[in-house]
């Protein structure tokens, strides 16, 4: 079984490019800055992964994340060696996204109003998404959530 689970930041904004030929596919590349659990003194708070989305994914990745974006997102590991100029070996490793969902509203990572809940996968379209923006409703709390009146009760359809 290859499978990763992880949660993290994008550490830039991602770089989309479109292949060429019949059937045109939209590829994604971006990085993960993932904390690490325990932290000890002298080595690095957090990991590093690159990781690549393509087709519907990669599209979604390049309208809805950018640098900041806290994503949670499962997918496989593929190693990615090659040989240098030099004719050594490098070894490394990426991940090839699988579902990608956000992790945070947009008030908590310093955006506009509304969340973020939902994302895509391979499994089918979007999920619960709730693609806000802009200024909040009449009423708003900034918090996403508008203030509803004394006495209406009787009103409400639910």
């Amino acid at each position: 079984m290859n499978k990763v689970i992880l949660m993290g930041r994008l550490t830039r904004d991602p770089e989309v490019r479109y292949s060429q030929g019949a059937s045109q596919t939209t590829v994604a590349r971006y990085s993960i800055a993932v904390d690490r659990r325990f932290k000890r003194e002298g080595e690095p708070d957090a990991d590093f992964f690159n990781c690549t989305a393509f087709g519907k994914q990669a599209e979604f990745v390049e309208r809805y994340l950018h640098k900041g974006t806290k994503i949670l997102m499962s997918g496989k590991v593929q190693n990615d060696n090659y040989t240098n100029k030099d004719g050594q070996m490098v070894y490394s490793v990426r991940i090839i996204a699988e579902e990608i969902e956000f992790a945070e509203s947009k008030n908590a990572a310093g955006g506009g109003q509304g969340t973020n809940a939902g994302g895509y996968s391979n499994g089918g379209g979007y999920g619960n998404n709730s693609f806000g923006g802009g200024a909040p409703a009449a009423g708003g709390t900034g918090d996403g959530f508008m203030n509803i009146p004394d006495g209406i009760d009787e009103e409400l359809p639910f």
